[in-house]
């Protein structure tokens, strides 16, 4: 399979809504700070808004992703993405509000649409050949590694340049253009919820912990590197202005990776790629803690990008195969919390060890950690598992293609 097959219109409508619904989600963590800079205490309490934000996606994203409706899952996303369009407005126009006010926009500009990113996802499989989802797959992740590598640059812009609440306003006309753009994709996916045989969703989604488990290792490992750079950078004695090349580097190999994914079919069953891949990232990652020239940290985190790309999609990859199909958008919705979950952790983590230790042995206690949580949810997925997904094909209402008949062979992971 190539990324040709699947080139449609209903892809590149997808593409749009998603640049709408996720952009905001990029720009909000630095928008706040912005929003709020030049009141008294205006980094601590923009630090704190960030916070609330990202909790309020990590408590959103299961629990109105497992709530959502496969068959409908169009009005409950444009409910969700039109809430979280009010919380950005009010943030960008009320910037001198009480901070437990902010707060409470906050909240809920994180939690209302935060389970836009699994409904989206599950769309976008329902609208390609089933054995198309890699490619797609790897096409979304570029799409988001170039969000996040644009979005910074375009706050600190508008924010700087303009007005400290624009870039939160701009947010919220983004995420209500993705209101109006869901209505160019299927009102949902053709799921039976006879395929959980009788389970409740929590004990589906309980069932797959150590995908997630691993899913939130590997984006933690690099969000470790990225929080710890600038204190290692002057540990090296090197210019922290080098911080900026540096995790673009990071994105661009991260955005790399997720295409060269997509190009072939790799040998090795997934659970096996992804724990080949993330060994090759914590490898890296000991070489940017380790060695002192800022060519090797520059190599070695660009190289990190590359292969924790191709982790990332494993496991997304995986939910595929140990979930049913009327518990995909759920399950890539609590993937979706895990993953902020283990940023939020890997945040703490970073604060505190960097107030007892070295930036280098800041981020070799992360990588072991890492390693240990790699290995915990390796282990677990070697027992046999239930039986894998099917494809998602879209309602035949919206004028999708008939389903496919299953592959005869699939690949596990």
């Amino acid at each position: 399979m190539s990324y040709r097959d699947i080139a449609s219109r209903r892809t590149l409508a997808w593409a749009v809504v998603a640049v709408g619904a996720r952009m905001p989600v990029a720009m909000a963590p630095l928008a706040v700070v912005f929003l709020v800079r030049e009141r008294d205490g205006g980094y601590a309490l923009g630090a704190m808004l960030a916070a609330v934000y990202v909790v309020g996606e990590i408590a959103g994203a299961p629990l109105l992703g497992m709530r959502m409706r496969a068959e409908r899952a169009r009005p409950q996303l444009a409910v969700g993405l039109a809430v979280g369009a009010v919380g950005f407005a009010a943030l960008g126009a009320l910037p001198d509000a009480h901070a437990a006010v902010l707060a409470l926009f906050a909240f809920v500009a994180g939690a209302a649409p935060a389970a836009a990113p699994g409904g989206l996802r599950a769309l976008l499989n329902s609208v390609v050949p089933e054995k198309s989802a890699p490619q797609a797959m790897s096409a979304e992740s570029v799409l988001i590694f170039l969000i996040w590598a644009v979005a910074p640059a375009a706050v600190t812009g508008l924010a700087l340049g303009v007005a400290p609440g624009l870039p939160l306003l701009l947010a919220a006309v983004l995420m209500a253009l993705s209101v109006a753009g869901l209505w160019l994709l299927p009102v949902g996916w053709q799921a039976d919820e006879s395929d959980r045989d009788g389970e409740s969703m929590l004990r589906i989604m309980a069932r797959a912990w150590p995908v997630y488990v691993t899913g939130a290792a590997s984006l933690s490992l690099l969000a470790l590197a990225e929080l710890v750079l600038p204190a290692l950078l002057e540990q090296r004695s090197i210019s922290v202005g080098m911080a900026g090349p540096l995790l673009a580097g990071l994105a661009v190999g991260s955005a790399v990776g997720s295409f060269v994914y997509g190009l072939r079919t790799w040998p090795g069953r997934l659970r096996t790629q992804s724990l080949v891949l993330m060994l090759s990232v914590c490898g890296c990652l000991a070489v940017v803690a380790l060695l002192p020239t800022v060519a090797w940290i520059a190599a070695g985190l660009a190289v990190a990008g590359v292969l924790q790309a191709g982790a990332m999609l494993t496991r997304n990859l995986t939910l595929r195969e140990v979930l049913p199909p009327s518990a995909l958008a759920a399950g890539y919705s609590v993937m979706y919390a895990a993953i902020g979950a283990g940023y939020a952790a890997s945040g703490s983590l970073a604060g505190g060890l960097l107030s007892v230790t070295t930036p280098s042995a800041a981020i070799l206690a992360g990588v072991g950690l890492s390693l240990v949580l790699t290995l915990v949810g390796a282990l677990a997925e070697v027992r046999p598992g239930p039986r894998g997904g099917a494809p998602v094909p879209p309602l035949p209402e919206t004028g999708g293609s008939a389903p496919r008949p299953p592959l005869l062979k699939r690949r596990r992971g």
